[in-house]
């Protein structure tokens, strides 16, 4: 994947979290720790995203779709 050359104001706080970080090998170098912060939070907001979608959903509803027609199926279904 193509990589893209940003600038960013940080709080110096956090650069000095990072920098620790990267002073103990957690991180090759800033760039990659930062990289990999953003990844996971996009990620996570992605997951809560998921999650909230299928808290939409009623159980009983969705089970009903599942099993509709499955009984008169199940004859057809060979003997395992």
């Amino acid at each position: 994947m193509s990589q893209t050359k940003v600038a960013i104001t940080i709080e110096e706080g956090v650069l000095a979290r990072v920098d620790a970080l990267v002073r103990r090998k957690v991180f090759s170098n800033r760039s990659r720790a930062i990289q990999q912060a953003v990844q996971e939070k996009l990620e996570r907001m992605e997951q809560n995203r998921l999650a909230e979608e299928c808290a939409k959903l009623d159980p009983l509803y969705e089970r009903s779709l599942a099993e509709e027609g499955l009984s008169e199926e199940l004859d057809a279904w060979p003997k395992y």
